[in-house]
């Protein structure tokens, strides 16, 4: 009984460490620096971090303290993160759904809660709709939409894109818009989000 429980302490102990290794990896990856960068930024050598990343020596609070502090993120947030990270699989009973009370538009968050750079989101926009975001809702991330049923009017920066199922746009330089649908039906379609570098 005792071997078995060590063991479980063995694996939950290596799933972790990948998984702080892996959201180092993120998380210096999202801001595009190398090994040599990060290890200017957080006094810890560029040795060790390759190690780290390779789930080679386990970090220390010290330097993950270090690590944490050159991403801008309290350790805290680092961790829990990467505890999340063995949330890869996000199945469609658990995706969070908002229901805007005024308009019935609803948009379900299918990524993972992982942290990743890629976040998918899945909005139902009900018959004769119009819902209008400021440019400061697109100033941090990069968009592309994709229809999966319906019709989708997307006016941005007073320009018209008419958009069918299986059509796909990328959005440009922030700025206002407004998601439109005109018809009698359902418009269902796709946002895929990444992180402005």
């Amino acid at each position: 009984m005792m071997d078995h429980k060590h063991r479980n302490d063995e694996v939950d102990e290596q799933r972790q460490a990948r998984a702080i290794a892996e959201r180092i990896r993120l998380e210096r990856e999202a801001r595009d620096w190398s090994l040599a960068d990060l290890a200017i930024r957080s006094g810890v050598s560029k040795a060790m971090i390759s190690k780290v990343e390779r789930c080679e020596a386990s970090p220390t609070a010290t330097v993950l303290g270090r690590l944490s502090g050159a991403f801008g993120l309290p350790l805290s947030v680092l961790l829990a993160l990467a505890e999340r990270e063995g949330e890869r699989l996000a199945r469609r009973a658990e995706q969070p759904v908002w229901i805007d009370p005024d308009t019935g538009y609803s948009r379900r968050t299918l990524s993972p809660a992982n942290g990743g750079q890629l976040e998918l989101l899945e909005v139902v926009l009900p018959a004769g709709v119009r819902v209008p975001y400021p440019a400061s809702a697109f100033s941090f991330q990069h968009q592309q939409i994709y229809v999966l049923d319906g019709e989708l009017e997307f006016i941005e920066d007073g320009r018209s894109h008419r958009l069918l199922a299986g059509d796909c746009l990328q959005l440009g330089a922030p700025s206002d818009c407004v998601f439109v649908n005109v018809t009698r039906i359902a418009t269902r379609y796709v946002v895929a989000l990444t992180r402005r570098g």
